[in-house]
């Protein structure tokens, strides 16, 4: 069974910087490296969003709102997906959630609430 555990979510003070991690279990290395890797945010009261994208081979793009912030990699050795966030603003409070490119896995999510 495939599950996606996301860490490292937490408060921090509007211009810091929080790593979330994304690790799959119930999944080979290999598989890992061939499926795309997600994160998404929900803030409450809207609706999710795409935030970053990391492809197998490592193209990444991200939503307008967090470019020049935020960075996406993998260490598929590790088959874990994470997200570097720096400059953060209190519009980056969410719920962060990562998946497979393909959306059929989802991990419970971590909360991130900035702090103006």
């Amino acid at each position: 069974q495939v599950q996606l555990v996301e860490s490292g979510g937490g408060l921090v003070q509007a211009g810091g910087s929080l790593r979330l991690s994304c690790a799959a279990s119930g999944v080979s290395g290999m598989l890992f490296s061939i499926s795309a890797m997600r994160w998404y945010r929900q803030a409450p009261g809207k609706q999710r969003e795409l935030v970053a994208s990391i492809s197998t081979s490592s193209i990444t793009t991200y939503a307008d709102s967090v470019k020049g912030r935020f960075t996406i990699s993998r260490d598929n050795a590790k088959k874990t997906a994470y997200l570097q966030m720096n400059s953060l603003k209190p519009e980056d409070t969410a719920v962060y959630y990562c998946s497979n490119g393909g959306g059929k896995y989802w991990g419970q999510g971590t909360q991130v609430t900035v702090a103006s």
